[in-house]
């Protein structure tokens, strides 16, 4: 695909994210459904499309690590070190959120977020100005597809826009890592 046409889409995208809307867009890990991570409404409609309690938070992808102190009251020195030094996604779970969308924060404040470098994702984050909900395109409780030709049509027909990139790829993508931060640089590892 030229690289006008990837424009194309990402500039598609950011109209649907801005408009409110659900995209189904290609990531560092799965295929995933996206919102805008600021509005609650577009939230909630993540939830409706996956079938999931919205007691569950939902992570969000960034393109740069100079966006976090925006998002998460105090990033410990921990994250930083972690972040340089992982080899492949990780998504950091940080305590004390704030400037998301309330239902997209886990009850104890705490938020998933992933920095990511997969150019498609990561030009989305950079020109929306926003963080963007990464959720896996699946029904809750189902396996996770691990390409886009896996994801079922349900989803398929239940977003507002899917992006017309990378849906031929049929490689197997690693889930990221989840590293929960506590304060006083405690750690806990959920996934390896």
């Amino acid at each position: 695909m030229s690289e006008n046409n990837v424009n194309d889409e990402i500039k598609k995208a950011i109209e649907m994210l801005r408009a409110g809307g659900v995209i189904l867009y290609p990531t560092d890990t799965v295929w995933g459904l996206g919102c805008d991570a600021t509005n609650e409404e577009a939230v909630k409609k993540v939830y409706e499309i996956k079938k999931r309690e919205d007691s569950k938070s939902m992570l969000v992808l960034l393109d740069s690590t100079a966006k976090l102190p925006a998002y998460v009251d105090e990033v410990p020195d921990i994250a930083w070190d972690l972040i340089e030094l992982s080899d492949k996604p990780l998504t950091i779970i940080y305590p004390e959120a704030r400037n998301l969308a309330k239902n997209l924060v886990a009850e104890d404040k705490s938020i998933g977020i992933r920095i990511t470098s997969e150019s498609f994702s990561k030009t989305l984050c950079e020109r929306f100005r926003k963080p963007v909900v990464s959720s896996s395109a699946n029904i809750s409780g189902e396996s996770t597809p691990a390409n886009f030709m896996q994801i079922s049509d349900e989803i398929k027909n239940s977003v507002d826009y899917i992006v017309n990139f990378r849906q031929d790829e049929s490689t197997l993508p690693a889930p990221s890592s989840i590293i929960k931060l506590g304060k006083g640089n405690v750690f806990q590892i959920i996934r390896k």
